[in-house]
């Protein structure tokens, strides 16, 4: 899933400051525009998995211009982080499922590419076909 962040420049005596609009409460901080990015992805998956624990949704992300919309945000660095949602909480669950062997090999083949596993490569496959086919 991919949130947009708004970003507060920094400088010689500030750090550049993160909120993560969809996720209240959510926000990070980085000496540097690209270490405030990076730390908040891991602000956000930290926030997740709270959520999580705690039984609530993770909320949706809203597009970009939405925010930008917002006066309260007027001037700041908007960027898009990438979570992967299958790699957060939860304890993995093995389950037995039957497939063509063609589709196998594809699947073994593209996870091998994109350096995950099978199960992780299924697993966000999955979840990427519920998100876009459960929420119009």
């Amino acid at each position: 899933m991919r949130y947009p962040i708004a970003v507060e420049k920094g400088d010689e005596t500030h750090a550049y400051g993160v909120i993560v609009p969809d996720l209240p409460g959510c926000f990070s901080a980085g000496n540097t525009l690209d270490e405030a990015i990076v730390n908040a992805k891991e602000a956000i998956e930290l926030w997740m998995e709270m959520v999580i624990e705690d039984g609530h949704p993770i909320p949706e992300a809203s597009p970009i211009a939405t925010h930008q919309a917002n006066t309260e945000f007027s001037g700041w660095i908007w960027a898009v982080v990438e979570v992967d949602l299958s790699k957060l909480s939860g304890k993995a669950k093995r389950v037995n499922i039957t497939l063509p062997e063609r589709v196998l090999v594809n699947i073994d083949k593209a996870a091998a590419r994109l350096g995950d596993s099978r199960s992780g490569l299924l697993a966000k496959a999955a979840l990427e076909y519920v998100e876009r086919h459960t929420t119009m």
